[in-house]
């Protein structure tokens, strides 16, 4: 007789059902497991007969076979270990037969029989929702599994003889509880940076907007510092947000604790990530940085010191929100919709734009157009934003404090969300939309510019040479300064800032 144990396998961020089905039958003693397993799948034998005899549960000398359905589906991963041991125990008599009917179960097994974490319980605990099913994972997983819905039946055992008891009836697991990471209070507050009033202008539109920025200046002005306290001014996650962004990092064993945030993503790898550490990838196609920033900030310091193949691999999240990732036999989609925020120096050496100074490498303009030269012209035209962070001077650095907080910032740009959320309900869009966000067919509805600015716009548009993609982002960008004034109406002031932003960087490199 054929037992049954429901499982899932992951595809991207949504969890596929999986029939595991156990075998038991006389013959030549073997332990087969079929159904296009992974290394980690097929090594799951080991564990799980390691697990049951330290359990107290011998296997049988006859033929064993685990089949894997639907048998054309990848699997990947540890978690099948549990479903098929508890498939080997239902088979064996060991748990009532009926015992596992109307669970989804994941988990992977120590030698000793205890239950270890796994990624994407999440997920799992979603699909289970939807099917009408409960879940059975891992105890340090539980509180993960709780969030998916306060009917799901969750079962968090911390080894196979703790779940037999349950099922046996001389012993009970009490459901876990949902649990929340202690919110961050001691973020970098804006009132730290001193001078840099139109850097701190453009990091608050920035942040009202969902706009993508790239701050160009000489080392030690303070470009990283104001990356660093973008974060305390951004708005908490929605709750549609939250999940989104939750389901992604337990996919990739980001949930420390299974602990759930409303606090927004903030990521910075290192310049020297390769394309499958950014975008993602890699033989089990894991999501990347820039699915870990979904909903996010993604920021990039020394931005032209990443490879330029990588750096061009953000095109397409950039202007989709998400990523696909096709491999010959599988194929997984991220979200990906990340604000992106960048930091570079004026040229490699950093002082080509500092008066008198010479550089020994080159004329100054052939050195910031070398350096410059890494950073491609589409990429460039996805940025909003686009400032000159000017040298802090010691005028600067012994003047008190700045009297405004990220607090003061973070109400205004909070103020600015809910003006945009009030406005997508309305047009029957996405209320976590941003103005970056927007789609092309919404921006006329939403951000067209009153006959004043509509001349500055079209003017400029044929001066600066701005191609159809930056037409659309001056546009938004204008619209979220209007949102920041409290403006019905997108003005010709609005049009002429928002230009100033997407012109720095052309006067940079005409420079």
């Amino acid at each position: 007789m054929t037992t049954r144990v429901a499982t899932v396998a992951f595809e991207g961020i949504e969890a596929r059902p999986v029939d595991v089905q156990v075998l038991v039958m006389p013959g030549s003693v073997v332990f087969t497991v079929v159904g296009l397993p992974d290394k980690a799948v097929a090594e799951s034998r080991e564990r799980v007969r390691a697990a049951l005899v330290a359990s107290g549960l011998a296997l049988p000398a006859k033929r064993i076979t685990i089949n894997l359905a639907p048998a054309d589906m990848p699997k990947e991963g540890s978690h099948f270990d549990l479903p098929i041991a508890l498939g080997l125990m239902a088979a064996l008599g060991a748990i009532p037969s009926d015992a596992l009917e109307g669970y989804v179960v994941l988990g992977e097994l120590a030698l000793d029989g205890s239950i270890t974490p796994v990624t994407g319980v999440l997920p799992a605990a979603m699909a289970a929702v939807r099917a009408d099913k409960g879940l059975i994972c891992p105890a340090a997983c539980g509180s993960e599994a709780a969030w998916a819905s306060g009917d799901l039946d969750v079962l968090a055992p911390r080894s196979l003889i703790q779940l037999a008891n349950h099922f046996k009836g001389s012993q009970v697991l009490s459901r876990p509880k949902p649990a929340v990471r202690a919110p961050a209070s001691d973020l970098p507050d804006l009132a730290d940076i001193k001078g840099q009033e139109s850097a701190k202008r453009a990091l608050e539109i920035a942040a009202a907007g969902g706009h993508n920025l790239l701050m160009s200046g000489p080392p030690g002005s303070g470009k990283s510092m104001l990356a660093a306290r973008l974060p305390s001014v951004l708005p908490p996650l929605a709750p549609t947000e939250l999940l989104e962004v939750s389901m992604v990092h337990s996919v990739a064993g980001a949930l420390a604790g299974g602990e759930l945030t409303d606090r927004r993503p903030f990521r910075a790898p290192h310049h020297s990530a390769s394309m499958a550490a950014l975008v993602g990838g890699g033989v089990q196609a894991r999501p990347g940085e820039v699915s870990l920033a979904h909903h996010g900030v993604l920021f990039l310091d020394e931005f032209p010191e990443f490879q330029p193949q990588v750096l061009d691999g953000l095109r397409q999240p950039l202007e989709t929100g998400e990523v696909v990732i096709a491999r010959a036999n599988h194929r997984a989609l991220y979200p990906a919709r990340f604000q992106l925020v960048a930091a570079m120096n004026p040229c490699r050496c950093g002082r080509a734009t500092e008066p008198g100074y010479a550089c020994r490498r080159a004329p100054n303009e052939k050195c910031v157009a070398q350096y410059l030269a890494r950073l491609s012209g589409p990429l460039l035209d996805r940025i909003d934003l686009r400032i000159e962070v000017p040298a802090v001077t010691a005028a600067d650095l012994i003047l008190p404090a700045a009297s405004e907080n990220s607090a003061a910032v973070a109400a205004r740009v909070a103020v600015a969300r809910r003006r945009q959320a009030e406005r997508n309900r309305t047009l029957g869009l996405p209320e976590t939309l941003t103005n970056a966000a927007l789609p092309p067919s919404a921006v006329e509805a939403v951000a067209a510019p009153d006959p004043d600015g509509t001349r500055l716009l079209r003017d400029a548009a044929e001066t600066l040479r701005l191609s159809a993609r930056g037409y659309h982002r001056v546009i938004r960008t204008a619209r979220t300064l209007a949102d920041l004034d409290g403006e019905r109406t997108v003005r010709r002031l609005h049009i002429a800032e928002a230009l100033s932003y997407r012109s720095a960087t052309i006067d940079i490199m005409a420079a």
